[in-house]
């Protein structure tokens, strides 16, 4: 068989191959010890010695050429490797197949975002203040004394060397009159710590601290600013109502209650019959507090508030635990979509 034959049956054999496998098993049969190039290099050694050279050089040409469609066969099985690989890993976007899952915003979350911005568009700013805080700024600042029973390790989260886990937001009152001077109006909004827990409390919950200090605030000033806030979150019939109450860092202080969104004021299971429900404590803010931060008590007044969020949502929502709105269970976040 002439030499160009022998190659041109390689290269239909060549062409054929699906697999480096079967490559593989085309190399050994043409390079093995019995392979078709290796017989032919053997059998040069009984030409006559005038034919040798050009014998010698037509299967060189032959392994040459051989080895060069080999390689190229390999490099076209590795690019079908990878395009089947792609092709079977690849989405089909045009199959109907059902979507997965939406989330939905945390209540908290969304009770948060409706009241800051409620609250800005009334000119207020969002103040932050450190969730990990200091005696002075927890207590001594909001005139709460060292045998004060808020200070008991029952109530409050100690760290240890002054600090302690912030028990309310109404130290980034101190904070923010310390380095700005009146008129103010902020909102501070954060986690808060107590050592506290059953259906309604936890031991980390979220409050909004509100504050306003200008000349000539009055108790009528925080009875309408509160009152525009309720009727926001619980409807225009929202009404509301103050008992007087006692904080350290206000004075005079007031809980504050909304008529029942259910009833209308009229008694249910929600506000257990008695048409109301409590939503924050405020006040006017105390002369000592103002004169902690250097504010003249006589030429400005103010008033604060602070309310729950996790409260307010679980009003709002009808949620009956607390401890739901930390189990981030998705069938539950499901219903606020």
């Amino acid at each position: 068989m002439e030499y160009n034959d022998i190659l041109s049956e390689l290269l239909i054999k060549i062409e054929g191959v699906q697999s480096d496998r079967e490559l593989g098993e085309l190399k050994a049969s043409v390079f093995g010890k019995n392979g078709i190039i290796t017989e032919l290099m053997k059998s040069l050694k009984d030409l006559p010695p005038e034919q040798k050279p050009q014998a010698g050089k037509a299967v060189n040409d032959l392994r040459v050429a051989f080895t060069a469609a080999c390689e190229e066969k390999e490099k076209e099985l590795h690019r079908k490797k990878i395009a089947d690989m792609i092709d079977s890993e690849s989405l089909d976007l045009s199959i109907n197949k059902p979507i997965g899952s939406i989330g939905a915003l945390h209540p908290i979350n969304q009770i948060r975002k409706k009241l800051t911005d409620y609250f800005i568009a009334n000119g207020y700013i969002v103040y932050d203040s450190p969730e990990i805080e200091t005696d002075y700024y927890n207590f001594q600042a909001l005139n709460i004394p060292p045998d004060h029973p808020a200070r008991d390790m029952q109530d409050t989260f100690f760290i240890g060397n002054g600090m302690l886990l912030r028990s309310q937001t109404s130290s980034g009152q101190v904070r923010l009159m310390e380095k700005h001077k009146p008129p103010l109006k902020m909102i501070c909004p954060g986690r808060v710590f107590r050592n506290d827990d059953d259906s309604t409390h936890s031991p980390v919950f979220h409050q909004m601290e509100g504050l306003v200090v200008d000349k000539n605030v009055t108790l009528c000033d925080l009875k309408g600013a509160l009152e525009g806030f309720a009727k926001f979150i619980f409807g225009d019939k929202t009404t509301i109502r103050f008992r007087p109450s006692y904080f350290p860092f206000t004075e005079p202080s007031v809980e504050v209650d909304v008529s029942c969104f259910n009833c209308g004021g009229s008694g249910c299971r929600v506000c257990k019959n008695t048409g109301w429900i409590e939503i924050l404590g405020a006040g006017m803010v105390n002369r000592k507090v103002l004169e902690n931060c250097n504010i003249d008590p006589d030429e400005y007044h103010g008033f604060a508030f602070g309310l729950g969020l996790d409260r307010v949502a679980m009003i709002q929502y009808g949620i009956n635990d607390i401890k739901l709105l930390w189990e981030n269970d998705v069938r539950f976040l499901k219903q606020f979509r």
